[in-house]
């Protein structure tokens, strides 16, 4: 049924530009009228140390798969081209990405069990934290899947396949979907509840993401300027 062109030109040629503009204006329309639900309501004082490790595992792991799928999907051929071939690039993202989910997918496990075996937990969670917190696990599981199947295609031709897809979405290729039909199912499942992720991001607390990139705006902010009251009080008054 994915195979039929018309299910793959809705599915991989519109539905990803429907999820990423939900995205972006609901983002933008939630910080406007609601930023004070702007969070990810952490329930930290109720089970500290078990969230301290499932939730360090989940974010270091999962934050080491999104860039390596930025960087190893997003970057043109000739950046990557000059220093590793098709195939070359492949098992790296394989091994990369590979320890990387098994890390996020083991931190996210414990937070489901954390979420689902404390009644207290349980109680102060809303029916959207717990289908996020298991759609995040079977993204995890499905692009852990990905690793043993790219085996089979180790000459790189489908890596290139799925990273000229990505970079058609990206560059508005009417054409982009048409790299799907052949691709198989596992691959297409990982695509479609990626671009599902972004689409219910501005109605859960997922929104929290945009925070945390914006984060890395600090690092490149100038110093600031403190003024203790005896530094004020040496200044020279200005009449």
């Amino acid at each position: 049924m994915l195979t039929h062109p018309y299910v793959n030109t809705l599915l991989f040629g519109v539905y990803p530009y429907v999820c990423l503009a939900t995205l972006l204006i609901g983002s933008l329309i939630r910080f406007d009228r609601e930023p004070y639900t702007w969070k990810s309501d952490s329930s930290q004082f109720l089970r500290k140390r078990q969230l301290r490790i499932g939730s360090n595992l989940f974010h270091y792991g999962v934050i080491v798969v999104i860039i390596g799928h930025f960087v190893g999907f997003l970057a043109p051929h000739w950046a990557v081209n000059w220093a590793l071939t098709p195939a070359m690039h492949q098992l790296l993202a394989m091994v990369v990405g590979g320890i990387a989910g098994l890390v996020a997918i083991v931190g996210l496990t414990i937070l489901v069990h954390r979420r689902l075996a404390d009644p207290r937990i349980r109680l102060n969670s809303r029916k959207w934290d717990i289908v996020v917190v298991f759609m995040l696990w079977l993204q995890l599981a499905l692009g852990l899947l990905t690793v043993p199947l790219s085996a089979y295609h180790m000459d790189g031709a489908l890596f290139e396949r799925l990273t000229d897809y990505v970079k058609g979405i990206v560059t508005l290729d009417g054409g982009a979907a048409a790299l799907m039909v052949d691709v198989p199912l596992t691959y297409k499942l990982h695509i479609l509840l990626g671009f599902t992720l972004f689409l219910i991001s501005p109605f859960t607390r997922m929104i929290h993401i945009w925070s945390g990139a914006g984060a890395l705006a600090y690092l490149f902010r100038p110093y600031q300027i403190v003024r203790t009251p005896l530094t004020r009080a040496k200044e020279p008054v200005r009449s």
